[in-house]
């Protein structure tokens, strides 16, 4: 069995079916959170799917990057912004007032964001977050448009577990979230040295040059005048 708690603002529903459809241990508990990180240091769960940076996420833990975040803005559905449906520049947000915002280590505090979005969803405001996370919450109380703003900070998805709890549930879960199929091998084939390089080019040379041997010698075996067969 294996327990996994996923981030708000994340998506992994194919990842679960796969997991479940091709492998076979005990089934798949899934927590919906907000916090998807504190759930893995509390215990509850084996594996988290969290938004980095978190300062909590330590050497102590393994961590598999997947995918980065943009940042979004959340603006009111009747505000002119909405009504172009474009992507936003920070200028353009000079005189906005921001309800919430991505701090500038780049955390991202959802219950923050979704009191943030209840404030846009009264005509006041925007907030700014990663957009997939907006997209998900802000529903039909605001419109989560792109922003154009290099000084808001991305944010990741990874794959966070303990390194003493890892498992072979949690190899063949984070597997699958980074595209292996079923064909495939879990285990890249390992690197060759130098030597081994050479050695086997080496071997390659001496085969070809065999194979060449060989039909050179079956060519002259069979050249030479044929006889006429006698009547």
């Amino acid at each position: 069995m294996l327990t996994l708690s996923f981030v708000t603002g994340t998506e992994p529903g194919k990842w679960f079916h796969r997991f479940r459809e091709r492998t076979d241990h005990g089934g798949l508990v899934t927590i919906d959170s907000d916090d998807a990180l504190a759930e893995l240091l509390d215990g509850r769960a084996d594996l988290a799917l969290t938004r980095l940076p978190d300062a909590r996420v330590t050497d102590d833990h393994h961590v598999v990057r997947l995918y980065g975040e943009s940042p979004g803005v959340a603006v009111p559905r009747e505000s002119v912004f909405a009504e172009l449906g474009e992507d936003v520049a920070a200028a353009d947000l000079a005189d906005e007032h921001v309800n919430y915002r991505i701090a500038a280590d780049g955390t991202v505090d959802v219950a923050e964001v979704r009191v943030g979005l209840q404030v846009v969803g009264a005509n006041v405001g925007v907030v700014i977050a990663p957009r997939p996370l907006l997209k998900v919450l802000a529903k039909k109380q605001a419109v989560p448009l792109g922003l154009d703003d290099p000084g808001v900070p991305h944010t990741e998805i990874a794959l966070v577990w303990h390194r003493d709890g890892d498992s072979e549930a949690i190899q063949d879960f984070v597997g699958i979230a980074k595209g292996r199929t079923v064909n495939s091998s879990r285990q890249a084939a390992p690197k060759r040295t130098a030597r081994e390089k050479a050695l086997a080019k080496q071997a390659r040379r001496v085969d070809k040059g065999q194979r060449s041997g060989q039909r050179r010698s079956g060519g002259a075996s069979g050249s030479g005048p044929r006889r006429k067969k006698s009547r």
